[in-house]
């Protein structure tokens, strides 16, 4: 036979096997057992054919390799990851009381975690003791992820402190330290073992990619100089240097916007030109207005919600067609027709309002025993609500009846499959590179949560919380029964699905007239919620030590360690704040610790948990209407369920109705300022570049992503101590905070709250009940 033959049967015995690889590859696919809009064949092809994720975002950001034997368990990133738990949470929770505030999050940690790691590696003796090596060479990936998974665990103010701060501020209660301790343990680690137990539907899927993860990813692979084959082969300057280029540049421009020229930041030009004009102002203003002007400088505005860049485009498109139709169509049509009496009050607003326009009094409706006086009620006023609060009350109806219905028609056989699958056989390199790793157990993750619950009953039977029992199973049931569709369509969309509002609803029915009881049981925000909440932000994580391979059961100990610890901290902090800070939350305090997020949850318990939503949303009520949402919520995802029937492959397979309601919860107290520009810049990198530069996109936008975030948490920090903090934030208050740019937006019928009508005496209804 001739060479050539040779060749041409060599060629064609390549080809032959190629082209069966891509039949099976076409073939295993979809690899999410539902209809997934992330999804593109012919790039899931590509990652398949080289033993990789089908999704290109997770290919950039994430190596399909894995080396067991890089260092992760060691004396240094356990010591670094303690030393991050303890400064982190106690620092935040100091700040947490003041206003202006600051927040150090898990980013700042993994940034200076990096040249913190590689100086003890440089200078550290390498010895031994007690047969534990106190330098183990250089500073790995491994090691670091670690570091900051343990500083992302704790970084977040406990939400049960609020619950402590409240009941001592509000009700002159202050229980001993046991109560305190066992309420944060018990609703931080509740959520850790519900996530624990989730991993199989929330964690191991390919489909579960959790976008905000794949930032996180790139940087630790920028920083470690990691190159593997889904970044390509793009030529120019390396990320590492690219990633420099962006944090020295996002760093020194917060400035501008951040300080010497805020009107960037809130960029109202419209409002500018016609500063007294009520109605321009209301359509284009950003402080209390509907947000028309369309643009901002600010990076922390347009990432507010979340990182446009890490968020898929079509959820993002989601979220914006839900804003443009629910606050520019139907809020002005609500506000202009005086529904609710609106017009007398501003178009948005975080604030609840009485009948002369004023922030509702709460105490003017309370007994002298802190319950409900109705008699007292009757004669000062019903709550209104600003519009927009209004309508965002109606899509977190809307919300939480659509995921139910979405998760039912779409996921069900993916939760199904999930349920019957165990780790080796996820089509997944990466979960088939963590099954090599031994599994944590599930009966852990159950003696975290029967001893955690002990906790629970101990709080409620032992101190007088006026919460029953029963109410703190019902929470958890609420938690559990919405943790995996929510968790689902967090992990696909970046957007996550609240539980607040239901519980306060259900809450308020249950129990009425018992503020503390409302508090807990918004535990659910604290035992239902939070639990919640927590439970994702562990599956999250356990997500992160998925796409770097970290051991489980180091990433165990790591979590639940790193938990009890900062929850620790944080309640140590705020006793001595309280034992040793005059004045502590009072308006006149001098340092400014006014505790304004204390007063928020205070007043919501009282209004929820002593007026009750029987007197708002109940049928008759003033904003009795709004239950309808929970009826829209429900047909909508089946609607779209039934078209996707007929035509599959159209555009409905990217309307996500959960997505559309929940993606504004947020206002208030975000405005548009936080939407309308993040939906534009999602726009241009998620698909405009994403589509015409695909390579660039692969190479650098994660890093990008990346850059901005880290460089603006660390300009807003240095803006915090060397300029706002010194001297009670007096430096500049006559010269820089004085001039044009940082003073236009402000004299504005924006900024200043107005409303259409001007009220004379009182407005809205002659009784109320």
């Amino acid at each position: 036979m001739s060479a050539y033959a040779e060749h041409s049967s060599s060629t064609g015995s390549v080809e032959k096997i190629d082209s069966e690889k891509a039949a099976l590859a076409v073939g295993a696919l979809p690899l999410a057992d539902f209809d997934d809009p992330n999804i593109n064949k012919e790039e899931a092809l590509t990652g398949i054919l080289e033993d990789d994720s089908p999704y290109p975002e997770v290919r950039s950001a994430v190596s399909n390799t894995d080396d067991m034997s890089i260092p992760v368990s060691t004396l240094r990133s356990w010591f670094m990851g303690f030393f991050w738990v303890i400064i982190i949470p106690g620092l935040n929770q100091f700040f947490y009381f003041r206003y202006p505030s600051v927040n150090i999050t898990g980013m700042v940690a993994q940034l200076l975690s990096y040249p913190m790691g590689r100086l003890w590696a440089a200078v550290v003796p390498n010895i031994s003791i007690f047969g534990v090596r106190l330098n183990p060479g250089p500073f790995t990936i491994k090691e670091h992820v670690l570091v900051t998974i343990m500083a992302t665990v704790g970084w977040q103010t406990a939400y049960a402190t609020d619950i402590i701060a409240v009941q001592r501020v509000f009700y002159g209660q202050t229980f001993n330290f046991s109560y305190q301790w066992m309420l944060v343990m018990s609703t931080q680690l509740i959520g850790f073992s519900l996530g624990g137990v989730m991993r199989r539907f929330l964690v191991l899927p390919p489909s579960m990619i959790w976008p905000t993860n794949l930032v996180t990813c790139a940087l630790f692979n920028t920083l470690h100089a990691q190159s593997y084959a889904g970044i390509g082969n793009r030529g120019g300057i390396s990320r590492e240097r690219f990633f420099v280029y962006v944090f020295c540049g996002g760093c020194a421009w917060y400035f501008v916007p951040g300080y010497l020229f805020q009107a960037l930041s809130y960029f109202s030009w419209v409002c500018w030109i016609a500063p007294d004009n009520v109605v321009v102002n209301q359509l284009f203003g950003y402080g209390s207005g509907l947000g028309m002007s369309l643009i901002t400088f600010d990076w922390a505005q347009i990432t507010y919600v979340v990182n446009p860049l890490a968020t898929p485009w079509w959820s993002e498109a989601n979220v914006l067609a839900g804003f443009v139709f629910f606050f520019w169509i139907l809020t002005p049509i609500l506000y202009y027709t005086n529904t609710w009496y609106s017009k007398f009050l501003p178009i948005l607003s975080r604030t609840s309002y009485d009948n002369t326009g004023a922030p509702y009094n709460v105490t003017a409706i309370l007994g002298t025993d802190g319950t409900f006086n109705t008699t007292a009620y009757e004669a000062y006023s019903p709550l209104f609500l600003s519009t927009t609060f209004a309508v965002t009350y109606g899509l977190s109806f809307a919300a939480i009846t659509a995921t139910v219905t979405h998760a039912i028609l779409f996921f069900r056989k993916q939760i199904w499959a999930q349920s019957r699958r165990s780790i080796d056989e996820q089509p997944d390199i990466h979960a088939r590179l963590m099954a090599r790793y031994r599994q944590v157990p599930e009966w852990w993750y159950l003696i975290i949560f029967v001893s955690m619950f002990v906790f629970g009953v101990i709080v409620i039977e032992v101190w007088p919380t006026q919460f029953p029992v029963w109410g703190f199973v019902l929470a958890l049931l609420i938690a559990f029964f919405y943790i995996i569709p929510i968790g689902m369509i967090q992990a696909i969309t970046n957007q996550q699905v609240g539980l607040n509002v239901i519980t306060e609803l259900v809450v308020g029915y249950a129990i009425p007239g018992r503020p503390l009881a409302m508090m807990l049981f918004k535990a659910c925000r604290t035992w239902g919620y939070i639990t919640m909440a927590q439970a994702l932000q562990f599956a999250q994580d356990f997500k992160l030590g998925h796409y770097m391979k970290i051991p489980p059961r180091t990433m165990f100990f790591a979590q639940i360690s790193a938990a009890a610890i900062a929850g620790t901290v944080q309640l140590g902090v705020q006793s001595w704040m309280f034992t040793h800070i005059v004045d502590m939350c009072s308006r006149k305090q001098p340092d400014g610790f006014i505790c304004p997020n204390t007063q928020v949850f205070g007043t919501a318990s009282i209004i929820w948990g002593v007026i009750g939503p029987q007197r708002q949303f109940s049928p008759g009520q003033m904003y009795g209407g709004l239950l309808w949402f929970f009826l829209i919520g429900t047909l909508c995802p089946f609607c779209a369920w039934l078209i996707s029937l007929k035509w599959p492959n159209s555009i409905i397979r990217y309307i996500n109705f959960p997505v559309i309601f929940t993606g504004t919860s947020y206002i208030p107290p975000a405005t548009a300022v936080n939407y309308v520009p993040w939906a534009i810049v999602g726009f241009i990198f998620q698909y405009v570049i994403r589509r015409r530069h695909f390579s660039w996109w692969t190479k650098y936008n994660y890093v990008l992503a990346a850059g901005l975030d880290t460089g603006l948490a660390v300009s807003i920090i240095l803006i915090f101590f060397c300029l706002q903090y010194p001297l009670n934030g007096t430096i500049g208050a006559t010269n820089v905070a004085t001039w044009w740019g940082n003073t236009v937006f402000t004299k504005t019928a924006d900024w200043q709250g107005m409303s259409y009508y001007t009220i004379n005496g009182t407005f809205g209804p002659s009784t109320w009940v």
